[in-house]
This record gives C-alpha cells, sequence and structure tokens, in this order.
C-alpha cells in the first residue's frame, strides 16, 4: 500500500505508537559487536571489528524521511519498529514510507521526493533497485542533507553512510549449512532457491554466497526462482517448483518463501521429505524453528540495523563521528540456540502494527 499523509492518519500512527510502547520491555541493544567495512564500500569484505554505542538524545528534532521498499515482508515490520523506536528514543521527527513492493520505483522515488520537498533534513534508503535511486544520493548529498544507505544497498558510494550486512553472508551461511548436513555423504542432494526479486543488490549478494558455500559438493541447485516477497508470489514460485522438482531435499530462501514452503509441504504430505532454511529471519521463520517445521536461518538483526541508521543519520547531522559503513555481525539460528536468541533483534513486538510518523512536522 503507498502512503498518503494526513492529520487524521498522523494522529492513528503517533496513537497507535504511544499506546504499543508501554507494552514493550526491550534488553539494552548496546554497545553491540559490528563489522566496519575498512576501507567503506569495499566489496572484498574486508572488515574489522567495533563496538558500537548509540547517542542518548538527539540536539534538536530533526525532520527524517525513510523509505523501505513494503511491509509485504515481516522482515520489514522490525525495521518499522526500530526505526519508529529510535527516533523516540532521540526526540526527532520521523515519517517513513514503503512503496508497495520490489516492481514500484516510481512510486518509491515519488515518495522519497515528496517527503524531502517537505522540508527533511536527513534521509534513510532501503533501495528497490540497487541503482535506480543513485541520482537522488548525489542531489541530496550536494544540498547538504544527509543520506544512509540502510540494509539493501545502493550502488552509489556517495551516500552519507552505508548501514547493513552484506547478504553474501548470511547466503553463505545458510549454504555451509547444508552442506555441513551432508559431509559424509556422497549422494546427490536437490535444492531449490528463492532468494527474492531480481535487480535487488542484495539478493545478487545472497545468491553468490549461497552458491559459493556449495562449490565443489554434491548438493546441487536444481531451480532458482526470483520474484517479490509477497506471499502471493512466492507461493506461486515454490509451489512450480515442487511439482517440475519432486525429488527436491531441501528449499531455500526468503522468510516468505520458507513460510510459503512449510503451509505446501504439509498440505502435500512432504513435510518429513523436504527440508527447508530461510537466509534472513521473520516471526514465521522463528516460529517455523521452534516448531521444527523450519531448520535454520541466520538474522542480520534488522531491526538493530535500522536503529543504527537513525542515529548515523543524526549523527552526521548533527557532525559527530560515525562509522562510513558497518552492520551487525550476521548470527545463524537453529533448534540448538534459540532459546537464548535476543528476538528483539530481528523480529518485530508481539501485536506490532505499521506507524508510518512519529513527532510529525
Amino acid at each position: 500500500m503507498s502512503f498518503s499523509l494526513n492529520k487524521k492518519s498522523v494522529m492513528a500512527t503517533v496513537l497507535a505508537s504511544l499506546l504499543l510502547t508501554p507494552a514493550v520491555v526491550f534488553a539494552q541493544w548496546f554497545p553491540l559487536e559490528i563489522d566496519v567495512w575498512d576501507p567503506p564500500f569495499n566489496t572484498e569484505l574486508k572488515r574489522k571489528t567495533e563496538n558500537y554505542t548509540p547517542l542518548k538524545k538527539a540536539e534538536k528534532s530533526w525532520k527524517i524521511c525513510t523509505s523501505i521498499p513494503h511491509l509485504k515482508d515481516p522482515y520489514w515490520a522490525a525495521v518499522n519498529y526500530g526505526l519508529i523506536d529510535q527516533a523516540k528514543q532521540l526526540g526527532i521527527s520521523l515519517r517513513l514510507y514503503e512503496a508497495g513492493g520490489y516492481s514500484n520505483l516510481e512510486v518509491q522515488r515519488k515518495q522519497i521526493k515528496d517527503c524531502m520537498d517537505s522540508g527533511g533534513d536527513g534521509l534513510v534508503i532501503s533501495s528497490i533497485s540497487a541503482d535506480g535511486l543513485n541520482d537522488f544520493v548525489e542531489q541530496y548529498i550536494s544540498a547538504g542533507k544527509p543520506v544512509v544507505d540502510m540494509i539493501n544497498g545502493m550502488t552509489s558510494t556517495l551516500s552519507t553512510a552505508r548501514i547493513g550486512v552484506n547478504f553474501y553472508d548470511p547466503g553463505f551461511m545458510v549454504g555451509s549449512y547444508i552442506r555441513e548436513r551432508h559431509a559424509d555423504s556422497t549422494e546427490e542432494i536437490q535444492v531449490g532457491w528463492f532468494p527474492g526479486p531480481d535487480g535487488a543488490a542484495w539478493v545478487a549478494q545472497g545468491t553468490s554466497g549461497f552458491n559459493k558455500a556449495l562449490e565443489g559438493s554434491n548438493i546441487k541447485v536444481v531451480v532458482t526462482s526470483m520474484g517479490d516477497t509477497g506471499r502471493a508470489t512466492q507461493g506461486k514460485l515454490v509451489e512450480a517448483a515442487l511439482k517440475a522438482h519432486q525429488e527436491l531435499d531441501y528449499i531455500a530462501g526468503t522468510t516468505v518463501s520458507a513460510d510459503a514452503a512449510v503451509d505446501l509441504l504439509r498440505r502435500s504430505g512432504m513435510k518429513d521429505k523436504i527440508k527447508v532454511l530461510a537466509y534472513y529471519y521473520g516471526p514465521g521463520v522463528d516460529r517455523g524453528i521452534r516448531r521444527k517445521s523450519i531448520l535454520a536461518a541466520p538474522s542480520d538483526l534488522q531491526s538493530l540495523q535500522a536503529r543504527m541508521s537513525i542515529d548515523t543519520v543524526v549523527r552526521a547531522l548533527e557532525g559527530k563521528p560515525f562509522f562510513r559503513h558497518a552492520g551487525p555481525k550476521v548470527i545463524m539460528i537453529d533448534a540448538k540456540n534459540i532459546k537464548s536468541f535476543d528476538t528483539s533483534t530481528s523480529l518485530p513486538p508481539r501485536g506490532f502494527r505499521p506507524i508510518f510518523s512519529i513527532n510529525d512536522w
């Protein structure tokens, strides 16, 4: 859905924020151990480890525009919460826009332009396209307005900062997890891979890592299906793959792909034959691991990436030190460690509904 700003929506979203917050008490998320790319934006994954501690309060109520691809995938609900809550902690104003899907680049562009034209001081973007917003990055940086490239990644190296993991890491971790399960076997293992929409930088990174982990092994990717991360699209992709490749041993991909696969396998009586993994984290995946219908999934701690992004754009506005390219360390979650996993890093609070503004201007 597209977001249109009016007084009623502002009042409703602020009220929702106030109602939700008292029931949610999360553990302090910092200091957080992070990867810092050195040099920034390098493609060789050269990194060093640092600790991250956010500002306590902003110096003024900065007006921040934030843009994400959609809210059809619960991954982005955790991002939504992290953005709103960190803005609240810092005492700044924030508007959140979601474009409705990965095919809606022009919608995302218009939403960003409208928000920044209304007086935005800074911008946080999770881009639909690897290069479709590069001109905006250059435009706003030239105007002295910081731009933080959050999570998805853009090809532009002009952004003020990039906060995000390289999805090569979770892709590689999922491939390695499958490989380790068959380290002593010579039998061919067949995998279906559902990485998300073609053209998104994170999808290309995840696929690269996944394939690299399987190189030289007895594990064969027999189908790769790309598409928007809405439930309807991913469900159709998984269903088509199951019909065409009845000897599959694993389905791996987005959280939405994993959720759809669990339902399809249960209905078809194949839930004990084909194993399911995701290469990022969401509520359905968390439930699936706990219920043993999903083997495992890495988390890139997306709620904390959102918090870091808001903190970073404020630091840039106030001339305070910040990491130009950083992200949390990816962790792998399965039945062995899920009970000790801090879900607040990766999931929205229970009962959370989208909130599109706080302290609106």
